[in-house]
């Protein structure tokens, strides 16, 4: 983590006289600024003006961001005052948040277990108090599996909504169409507002501010014989808590909680990996790992970097390398199974459905242990 600790104790104290000049009260500083003074930390690979954004990337230790990403300055608008920057896995493409340049971040209940990734440093720094709120990105399951590790509230939204401008690696190929920047906390109850902010001018588009009637809505829950190939099952203390939560709905609300299947659930991971190598709408295709691993130079042999890993030579991690040997094309197979999932999931959960699932099937991995059961992020 990279901090701005003098910076924000000098921001707080012109919160301070803010608020005992304001002929209007606290009132109307909260209509105008709604987080004045909210202590706010950043995922490393999102732009906060004058802090590093390497991504884990040693070739990238020097770069300071110039400027903020537009998100970072919607937060900084309202009020919020920026901390630092939180770890992350190299390149945001692993499940834990640990990288040659700042070393590994563990989780703050139990040292030995990891806090998850890619913005595993935000779930950790949020998780122990040391924020109140924060900004991470999701392309599969990055804002999710660290909200879930550490005990925190977080929100993939729809993808477009909040810019994804200003972070590193920048997006390309149909990834797009699968990244999200949105809101991570230690307090449900403040998803919405910090939601509202980020998006900007396309808050209209949600609807933000209707009331919603639970009792009006349809609940469903899969059951875990359509868990996806090559995934662990779920643990039974996790089925546990779901069963307790479907009973509680089904009690409080009045309603009955359904399950339901997705046989192509069980393609998840090669829909995913399909999708990730798609080409934009342009058909430009997406940046190569080895491509960004170089940041610039010539791409990265896979091969090579591995060899130089067992002799403790490489500046990647091993899940990074492992994943840019194996990077393949799009497999028209799978993309019609994302096809048959999509319509079917449309078909049922229409636009009052709530789908009831696990974001991860274990508890928070021992530290190191994902590489064994890598696939298990698929569930997000």
């Amino acid at each position: 983590m990279s901090l701005r600790f003098s910076a924000a104790l000098a921001e707080a104290a012109n919160v301070d006289r803010l608020i005992e000049e304001e002929a209007g009260g606290e009132e109307a500083l909260a209509d105008r600024l709604p987080l004045l003074g909210v202590p706010l930390s950043v995922k490393e690979s999102i732009f906060l003006q004058g802090m590093p954004c390497s991504t884990g990337l040693i070739s990238r230790a020097a770069f300071v961001a110039s400027t903020d990403a537009p998100a970072v300055a919607l937060l900084k608008r309202a009020g919020a005052i920026p901390l630092g920057v939180t770890n992350t896995s190299e390149l945001c493409l692993w499940v834990e948040s640990n990288n040659h340049l700042y070393g590994i971040t563990n989780n703050p209940y139990d040292t030995t277990r990891t806090c998850g990734g890619s913005s595993g440093g935000e779930g950790s720094i949020l998780g122990s108090g040391g924020a109140v709120i924060g900004i991470g990105s999701d392309i599969g399951g990055s804002i999710r599996l660290p909200c879930f590790f550490n005990g925190i509230f977080g929100h993939k939204g729809t993808p477009g909504i909040v810019s994804n401008d200003g972070q590193f690696p920048p997006r390309s190929g149909f990834n797009e169409e699968l990244l999200s920047t949105g809101p991570m906390c230690r307090y449900a109850e403040d998803l919405l507002p910090m939601l509202k902010i980020m998006a900007g001018a396309n808050a209209d588009k949600l609807s933000l501010s209707s009331e919603v009637d639970l009792k009006k809505l349809r609940f469903f829950t899969v059951v875990d014989d359509d868990k996806p190939l090559w995934t662990s099952p779920v643990d039974k203390q996790l089925v546990e808590v779901q069963r307790k939560v479907i009973q509680r709905l089904e009690e409080d609300l009045g309603v009955k909680v359904k399950e339901i299947s997705f046989p192509q659930l069980k393609y998840a991971s090669e829909i995913w990996f399909s999708l990730m190598f798609l080409p934009d709408k342009d058909g430009k295709p997406p940046n190569s790992l080895a491509e960004l691993m170089a940041d610039g130079g010539s791409p990265v042999w896979p091969v090579w970097e591995l060899i130089k890993r067992i002799f403790g030579k490489s500046d990647h991690t091993l899940p990074l390398i492992g994943l840019a040997r194996i990077e393949r094309k799009s497999s028209p197979f799978y993309l019609k199974q994302k096809e048959a999932l999509q319509h079917d999931m449309d078909k049922v959960l229409g636009t009052d459905g709530v789908l009831l699932y696990p974001p991860h099937p274990l508890l928070a991995p021992k530290h190191h242990h994902p590489i064994f059961t890598m696939y298990n992020f698929i569930y997000t």
